[in-house]
């Protein structure tokens, strides 16, 4: 059964950066194509990043230029660069397969206020 814990979410002001960590258990996570969603209070799901088994990545407008997705394949973890935040990049941060999602873990909070 594979477990997916996300790390690294927190406190910032507008204007800071925050590097978000997904490690998987029970599975060889390279193979897959991973993304970062994330899910703000009374808004749905939504996928803001993903990186395939090839290194290509894929943003979400709202993210562009300011996150950058990456994988350290030796050790089974996705990251999640967020530079330049902004107080609508407030929300619990998940990981996960893209095309065959595992169950989902806790996620991490990400809170960005002055």
């Amino acid at each position: 059964q594979v477990q997916l814990v996300e790390s690294g979410g927190g406190l910032v002001q507008p204007g800071g950066s925050l590097r978000l960590s997904c490690v998987a258990s029970g599975s060889i996570f390279s193979i897959y194509a991973v993304g970062w969603y994330r899910q703000a209070p009374g808004k749905q799901r939504e996928l803001v990043a993903r990186i395939f088994s090839t290194g290509t990545t894929v943003y979400a407008d709202s993210v562009k230029g300011r996150f950058t997705i990456s994988r350290d394949n030796d050790k089974n973890t996705v990251y999640l660069q967020m530079n330049s935040l902004k107080p609508e990049d407030t929300a619990v941060y998940y990981c996960n397969n893209v095309y065959s999602p595992f169950a989902w873990g806790q996620g991490t909070q990400v809170t960005v206020s002055s």
